[in-house]
């Protein structure tokens, strides 16, 4: 299979059209200039992968200073392009000269047809490890981005947990798209990182992107990427998250809170499997598997028209719905002493457990803030304790929050989101990330709801 697109650019035509002639049955593509003023069109237009470029040209035709300007340029344009310089002067001081300008290889005029077409295909070898390299590097600075501490676990006895790890099963050998449904705090971050560790991307890369905290005004660049001078601060390339996950999972959590503009630039990058970052010409290709979540009802959202059906019929070939804590009975001792046991060990304490009358009070708590609440709520329990068993003494709720049956004057939503969030702020002593975090919620929306209710 012929591979390699071969840019060649040289004052002579005679020079073209041989080259062509030679080039075209074992490149996948050959283009061809005598004017070097074009390489930048080329470059955006055709996307060589090496560009075969003369060293002289006729404004200044032995000293093959013309020849490293133009090298200079598409350096700057794209430092993964290889170039390989073509000249009737061949002689060693150009040569080492081009190499140390960032050339790949010298061929001298007239050439050797075996030895130039080695030369070429070395050089689509090399260009291609540069992509690769690159994608790596990506990769490893996205690894490098805190994700949580790698330690959690999906725990869970109760019938709708073994459901769910059921229909986890079942997609061990598929690439569907997945969407994830269930309030914040459940643990739909570890259902996406569970789908993708059984599935045949699991050697790949798995991406996550918290869109609840992304500004709608950082979504493209975030998402699709950007090129150096895209923009004031764009000092220098940055690959969204997309180009990143290229060949493994990304996870877009709190899908429902994209803006009806954004959902549509998702659709459109989903459907053509493809991205143009921010100041670039030309399109990316993406091989990605995509897993949402969101926490909003999202068929309301739909029925609503605050989502698009047709991004929805994209990202939920397969719906998997998350319940609450307090939904699933005596998940919430099972998790309690999994945490016990955790933060007993991270802080040396020597405790012995968790009283009967203290798991009775963790039951009978509704769990608002769901598994993110018990484990800060249990690593809580376990620093302040000056006793050896965790009792009731330990575990403090505010009686809004403690009863299962509320009246129907006090299941106003408003109010109770605003007595969740001042009652988040009281122990926090004011830290917003902390509220946040209490409440199970990014900051970012906690600033959302805090404008909302006027607080």
């Amino acid at each position: 299979m012929k591979k390699g697109k071969i840019l060649i650019i040289d004052d002579n035509e005679d020079v073209l059209l041989a080259l062509n002639l030679l080039l075209k049955s074992h490149v996948e593509q050959v283009r061809v200039s005598t004017e070097p003023g074009r390489i930048e069109h080329f470059i955006n237009i055709f996307y060589p992968d090496v560009i075969l470029l003369d060293m002289n040209f006729d404004r200044d035709a032995v000293s093959g200073q013309e020849g490293l300007f133009w090298l200079d340029k598409i350096r700057k344009i794209d430092p993964n392009i290889v170039v390989v310089f073509i000249t009737a002067y061949a002689d060693m001081d150009k040569a080492i000269q081009a190499i140390k300008a960032g050339a790949t290889d010298f061929i001298p005029k007239p050439w050797e047809k075996e030895k130039l077409l080695a030369t070429v295909f070395s050089a689509i070898e090399l260009h291609e490890s540069r992509i690769e390299v690159k994608h790596l590097r990506q990769q490893i600075s996205a690894l490098a981005t805190p994700a949580g501490d790698g330690k959690y676990e999906i725990i869970g006895e109760s019938e709708a947990m073994l459901e769910i790890f059921d229909t986890v099963e079942k997609l061990r050998d598929t690439e569907a798209n997945i969407l994830i449904l269930g309030e914040n705090g459940t643990g739909k971050d570890l259902i996406a990182r569970e789908i993708h560790r059984k599935s045949p991307r699991n050697e790949q890369i798995f991406v996550s992107l918290d869109l609840g905290s992304v500004a709608e005004s950082l979504f493209e660049s975030e998402l699709f990427g950007y090129k150096k001078g895209a923009f004031t601060d764009a000092h220098h390339d940055k690959s969204g998250r997309l180009e990143v996950a290229a060949g493994g999972t990304l996870f877009l959590d709190e899908i429902g809170n994209l803006s009806l503009p954004m959902q549509m630039k998702l659709l459109t990058a989903i459907e053509k499997r493809e991205i143009i970052p921010l100041g670039a010409t030309r399109p990316v290709p993406i091989d990605v598997r995509f897993i949402s979540a969101t926490n909003e009802n999202i068929h309301d959202m739909l029925a609503d028209k605050r989502f698009r059906q047709d991004l929805l019929y994209r990202i939920n070939t397969i719906e998997i719905h998350i319940p609450p804590l307090r939904a699933r009975g005596n998940d919430v001792l099972l998790l309690a002493d999994h945490f016990f046991a955790r933060f007993n060990r991270k802080y040396n304490k020597k405790l012995r457990g968790i009283s009967k009358d203290a798991k009775a009070k963790l039951l009978n708590y509704p769990w608002p803030g769901n598994v993110r609440e018990l484990q800060h709520t249990m690593e809580r329990a376990v620093i302040l304790t000056e006793k050896s068993v965790l009792g009731v003494e330990n575990f403090i709720f505010t009686p809004a929050m403690s009863s299962k049956q509320r009246s129907h004057e006090e299941l106003n939503l408003n109010k109770l989101e605003q007595e969740a969030i001042e009652h988040a702020f009281l122990q926090a002593d004011g830290n917003i990330s902390l509220a946040a975090e209490l409440l199970g919620i990014t900051r970012y929306a906690l600033y959302r709801k805090m404008e909302k209710l006027g607080i």
